[in-house]
């Protein structure tokens, strides 16, 4: 992994209201701080500057960038909880990999466990590994690179970079499953573009997206 140098400047709030808050994180910053004191700053510790009371709920990866809840109450940390592992949130991702994808859509349905020699890398094991499944659809294509959308229907350490190497198109600029395309790349090309959550209190279904910056 390379230094930890997180991008500097304001976090794009997407929504707020007594029981949520919707950001948009930047690629490169951790969502919850890290082992060692250079790996503290993170967007969790950021947001408690302004919204005290900020609790977490989900995390997306160092280097994805997109669309994040957070809870501003009790309540509604467990309640979003119970959404995510009862698998009631829908989560949409945007991503460029390596090489032209075929069939244009498609399931990888192939378990995951931690490479524990390797950590923090995950592997495909059908032996030990846990049930992971992620839909996908090309948007375009070149014989270089595939731009597809990504609907992860688990939510496994790792999954989409996983998956997507299992295919044989890792994701480009991936520093831990495609290290010889990291230098090629400003950052990891992949983004949360849309997060679908029932409101806490309401019920309601909501929806907030984020465009990425590939």
């Amino acid at each position: 992994m390379s230094d930890y140098s997180p991008p500097q400047g304001d976090i794009p709030i997407l929504h707020e209201d007594s029981d949520l808050l919707i950001v948009h994180k930047p690629a490169g910053l951790l969502s919850v701080p890290g082992k060692g004191e250079d790996l503290q700053d993170c967007l969790l510790t950021r947001l408690t500057v302004p919204f005290p009371t900020v609790r977490l709920v989900h995390r997306l990866d160092r280097d994805t960038s997109g669309v994040m809840v957070f809870a501003l109450t009790e309540h509604a940390q467990r309640h979003l909880g119970q959404q995510f592992e009862a698998r009631k949130t829908k989560k949409t991702y945007i991503a460029r990999v390596a090489g032209r994808l075929e069939p244009k859509s498609g399931e990888i349905d192939l378990p995951l466990i931690v490479d524990w020699p390797n950590r923090p890398r995950q592997k495909v094991c059908h032996e030990t590994g846990k049930p992971s499944l992620t839909g996908y659809k090309v948007l375009k294509s070149s014989d270089a690179e595939s731009r597809v959308r990504l609907f992860p229907h688990t939510g496994r350490s790792h999954q989409l970079r996983v998956h997507m190497l299992a295919l044989g198109h890792p994701i480009l600029g991936d520093p831990l499953y495609a290290a010889d395309t990291a230098g090629n790349y400003p950052r990891m090309m992949l983004h949360a573009e849309e997060l679908r959550v029932n409101h806490p209190e309401s019920g309601r279904g909501m929806s907030f997206r984020a465009k990425p910056d590939f």
